[in-house]
């Protein structure tokens, strides 16, 4: 995969000191990725790029929503999510990122590209399972929510049915009650 030229920082030129970038995340950042659960995104990922003498510190901040189906509905609706991660970069001998929050670039390394921690961090920001609000509160109206509570066991079916037992069950629920 290519990495896309805006989420590279050449950290060479910049002082020591804090530095901010800030990203708007589209639905063409995840095409990149070729990823498409997201109907439509709308996240602001705001980077706090700290450089130390030897090391660099990366506090990732995203923040917006995402348009996803609902999975008890297939209803779209807007997520909102919101996520951190921190990163510590050192150098080393060789390329390490076998540690997820510390990674090591070699001593001859001169940029960063920093999409995919991008990618990761709002990925897993958003739930594993995604409810509608309106099925949550009951507000919403749908063809499939109406089709599940037809098909759904009612109430007085299961009461009708305990009341109409064989009585050859009853003898032996007593044997459970008599020890």
């Amino acid at each position: 995969m290519k990495p896309l030229k805006e989420f590279t920082i050449p950290f060479v030129g910049l002082k020591q000191g804090l530095h901010q970038f800030n990203y708007q995340i589209g639905n063409a950042f995840f095409e990149h990725f070729e990823y498409d659960d997201f109907n439509a995104s709308a996240i602001i990922v705001d980077l706090e790029f700290t450089k130390k003498t030897t090391m660099f510190e990366l506090h990732f901040k995203a923040k917006g929503t995402v348009n996803v189906n609902c999975d008890v509905t297939n209803e779209p609706f807007d997520l909102e999510i919101s996520n951190n991660f921190f990163l510590v970069i050192k150098f080393g001998e060789v390329y390490n990122d076998e540690n997820e929050e510390i990674l090591i670039i070699p001593y001859g390394e001169y940029e960063i590209n920093v999409q995919q921690y991008i990618y990761e961090l709002i990925v897993l920001g958003v739930p594993s399972k995604r409810v509608h609000p309106g099925v949550e509160d009951g507000t919403l109206q749908s063809d499939i929510l109406q089709k599940l509570e037809e098909l759904s066991l009612k109430e007085e079916t299961l009461e009708n049915d305990s009341e109409e037992t064989d009585p050859r069950w009853d003898k032996l629920k007593n044997l459970l009650n008599d020890k």
